[in-house]
């Protein structure tokens, strides 16, 4: 699987999901292509899924929001007769090498929890109406739901049978939401996660697997009346019009990506890619109505945009390049503007919907898996949710005094209201609170900085960052330092950086990104699962894979 992979796609190119829009009502359909997988070798039959319809649904769910914010409801269902959807393909991720599988997974657990938190961010609640065979991905797509409404009649079912057929478990968090968010008995949950058949009908909602199971001859009525209600009922204010999410600019070659406003450099040799971030281009609107008027081409918005394809594109299609250097050049006091007019507008939808996607962007960044550094050099634009940046990475670099030939301004860091509760982390917790897990009183230190330009000497006594170097110290240092990155495993890396970036509480969120991706990424490299006689390999033939029976 060599093939670049693109995270850009629009409504004219979809080939496996529709969208029907009847007012507060959006009506989602998933039907699949079964020839048009991202890959040749296998085909999507049953509305099982790969990478390239996930692309689909996440640039949907973003759709949703931007475009018609108008829906308070959206009901996922099937374009295809007795299947709901059969999950992940199962050809596809017995072919695909161990770093897409994960890839994949990472995505896929994003997308949904995208949609998932759609109802508390967006007031776009998702049902899922699920008739026929609803299995293994399939039904992580409905537990990702806000409400799952189930068929009663001999062919519909939910299940997680990766377990005994695959010897592999759901990857995209169907086991924490079994238990966290559905919060179904330990030994029930055991049972089902066994199980190759699942359960259908009343069991299914006993067990709280589903919150309705509905005759099939009322089924598409009560589904229909159902989302209905729930759209009556949302708070959700009223809006007739959303804007437009036109194409991204962008430009690659051999060694850039290239965006209006973020430059990557990619450095193979050295196993680096540098983000350069750069400030506003224009003055802040003047108003939430002159921010609907600037549609895509607002600043806060289209960075978001950039920014977010460049991570993805970095992770799927440049995976050797282990280190990831974050840099920004520009006015902060103008992203401090450019903030300020979306936060102290969160009343109004789009100025919520823009906070709410800097908020997913940066969730990217903590949960990727790369060794992540910022540098905070003069002339840099660290201010406000740019300044996020520096918490989200593993360690962080900044200028100390003036250096010879550079007439920039000196390095400084600009903290905002926003830096202290408006982009929370998978814990639920601010990056500062995440950092200062253990001196809390750190954080209300940083705090009283608002309105400062936090330069180099006072940012490592607020603990902003982690090292301060003048002109003498500062290319040896920073090169050591990436040199000495790119030598390390990046095995031993990746587990370090993941394990050290979540402190505090656990959440749903971490514990599918923490411990069961983890879990994931192990079993994908175990012989039961994709040796040549393991599961994943023989399903399909009528043999079950040969198992190693060790318990390690």
């Amino acid at each position: 699987m060599t093939k670049a992979i693109d995270f850009q796609t629009d409504p004219s190119k979809y080939r496996h999901w529709r969208v029907e829009y009847d007012g507060p009502v959006a009506n989602l359909f998933m039907d699949v292509d079964e020839d048009g997988g991202l890959f040749d070798g296998y085909q999507l039959k049953l509305n099982s899924y790969d990478l390239g319809v996930d692309i689909e649904l996440s640039d949907i769910v973003q759709r949703m929001r931007f475009e018609h914010p108008e829906v308070k409801v959206v009901v996922m269902q099937s374009g295809k007769d007795r299947v709901f959807c059969a999950g992940a393909n199962i050809r596809m991720l017995g072919g695909a090498a161990h770093s897409h599988k994960v890839n994949f997974c990472k995505f896929t657990n994003e997308t949904r929890n995208t949609f998932e938190a759609a109802e508390a961010d967006s007031g776009q609640k998702y049902i899922a109406a699920v008739k026929g065979a609803c299995a293994g991905g399939g039904y992580e797509l409905a537990l990702a739901c806000n409400h799952i409404m189930l068929t009663d009649d001999s062919s519909s079912s939910v299940a997680l049978p990766e377990v005994p057929l695959l010897a592999v478990l759901p990857g995209t968090g169907g086991l924490t939401r079994v238990t966290d968010k559905r919060r179904v008995r330990r030994d029930l949950a055991d049972v089902f996660c066994s199980m190759e058949e699942g359960v259908r009908g009343k069991r299914a909602q006993d067990w709280r697997l589903v919150d309705e199971v509905i005759p099939n001859s009322k089924f598409d009525e009560t589904v229909a009346r159902r989302a209905r209600e729930f759209a009556a009922q949302s708070p959700k204010a009223d809006v007739t019009q959303g804007i437009t999410l036109g194409p991204i600019s962008r430009t690659i070659t051999d060694d850039a990506i290239t965006y209006s406003l973020v430059e990557v450099a990619l450095d193979r040799a050295g196993r680096k890619a540098t983000i350069t971030i750069h400030g506003p281009d224009e003055p802040a609107p003047e108003s939430a109505d002159a921010l609907v008027a600037q549609g895509d081409q607002g600043y806060m918005l289209r960075l978001a945009r950039e920014l977010d394809d460049a991570i993805l594109h970095l992770r799927l299609n440049e995976m050797t390049l282990g280190n990831w250097v974050f840099r920004s050049q520009g006015d902060p006091e103008a992203v401090l503007e450019h903030e300020a007019l979306i936060l102290d507008h969160r009343d109004h939808w789009l100025a919520n919907e823009i906070a709410q996607y800097w908020k997913r962007v940066l969730k990217r960044i903590d949960v990727t898996s790369r060794s992540l550094v910022a540098l905070v050099e003069h002339g840099s634009c660290f201010a406000g949710m740019l300044a996020e940046i520096l918490w989200a990475v593993d360690r962080s670099y900044m200028m100390e005094d003036e250096f010879e030939g550079d007439n920039r301004a000196l390095a400084a860091i600009h903290l905002s209201d926003g830096n202290f509760g408006a982009y929370p982390m998978g814990n639920d917790l601010t990056r500062l609170q995440t950092r200062f897990y253990g001196t809390p009183e750190a954080v209300g230190t940083a705090k009283e900085a608002i309105g400062e330009a936090i330069e180099a000497e006072r940012a490592e006594e607020l603990g902003l960052v982690t090292y301060i170097y003048d002109d003498i110290d500062w290319e040896d240092e920073i090169r050591i330092f990436l040199e000495e990155r790119a030598s390390f495993s990046p095995d031993a890396m990746t587990g370090m950086e993941a394990n050290l970036r979540f402190a505090g509480p656990e959440t749903m969120e971490t514990r599918i990104f923490g411990r069961l991706t983890a879990w994931q990424n192990w079993i994908f490299n175990r012989p039961n699962a994709v040796g040549p006689n393991g599961a994943l390999q023989r399903y399909g033939t009528g043999q079950r894979g040969d198992y190693d029976m060790e318990r390690v």
